[in-house]
């Protein structure tokens, strides 16, 4: 009796054993992404579990995320909201500082960002990055009608950049390899130097692309010759949310297709 108890025992064992480890290998499949079976994206079940996406945003940079009468507004918070109701989420906004923005994705107190974050692939161990929504490179603004295109087209116009601006650097970046360029660095912002190419003191301007899509739309005769230098904004989601960045960049691709950035720029950028 005691002998078939034990063995009988012996095979109950075999059987958890068995169990386990099956379980332990379909786990490490899901960690590891391999063929054992679907790799699980946490980050991703969490939110449709909870209904709503956690987006991170640094409050106080406009256009893209400011207060207005208590409330959060601005093209990066329109933007999260239309990405969060594409999943089938609702936009949970969590405010934080800058410098914070990517410990916040790490400590699991949001599930991505969306703060006008210049891509940094520096950072492929704590985020994952999104398809490229925005250029806030330096472009050159220039009257309606010039026969400027771009910056070989430069030589002998006056050109006006903020003073120690990016625009700044690159326009003596410029000048350097052009001498006759006329550059004027005396404005303290980028809409002074605007201001002076529409008042016809200046031929051309060098300026963040921000600036000049507000500048352009903002009242007509002005209009982007060219890009000179490359500042992509994306949305970033946790290293590990693979799902997430997949289904993110989906709803990026319906909404352009659809014209939101467009729009987005038309509401915020004047």
């Amino acid at each position: 009796m005691r002998a078939s108890f034990r063995h009988r025992s012996t095979i109950g064992d075999m059987l958890a054993t068995g169990v386990l480890l099956a379980y332990l290998w379909l786990a490490w499949g899901a960690e590891a992404g391999g063929g054992a079976g679907p790799a699980l994206d946490r980050v991703w079940a969490a939110a449709q579990a909870r209904g709503s996406l956690r987006v991170a945003v640094d409050v106080g940079f406009r256009p893209f995320v400011e207060q207005r009468d208590g409330d959060l507004a601005g093209y990066d918070v329109d933007l999260a909201r239309a990405v969060a109701g594409r999943l089938g989420l609702r936009a949970e906004f969590v405010p934080i500082g800058f410098d914070a923005l990517y410990n916040a994705l790490v400590s699991d107190q949001a599930d991505m960002i969306a703060s006008a974050l210049p891509y940094a692939p520096e950072e492929g161990e704590r985020a994952r990055f999104s398809s490229f929504y925005f250029d806030a490179g330096q472009v050159l603004l220039v009257p309606e009608g010039s026969p400027v295109a771009g910056a070989a087209d430069l030589a002998g116009r006056r050109v006006g950049v903020a003073l120690g601006s990016d625009a700044d650097a690159l326009a003596r970046r410029l000048a350097l390899a052009t001498p006759s360029i006329d550059l004027r660095s005396t404005y303290d912002e980028p809409g002074q130097a605007i201001a002076d190419l529409r008042a016809g003191r200046l031929d051309a301007a060098i300026c963040d692309n921000v600036s000049a899509l507000a500048a352009a739309q903002s009242a007509p005769g002005l209009r982007i010759a060219a890009a000179l230098s490359s500042q992509p904004y994306a949305l970033a989601v946790p290293a590990s949310a693979f799902q997430l960045q997949a289904e993110v960049n989906r709803a990026l691709a319906e909404l352009r297709a659809e014209g939101l950035f467009e729009e987005l720029n038309r509401r915020w950028l004047r």
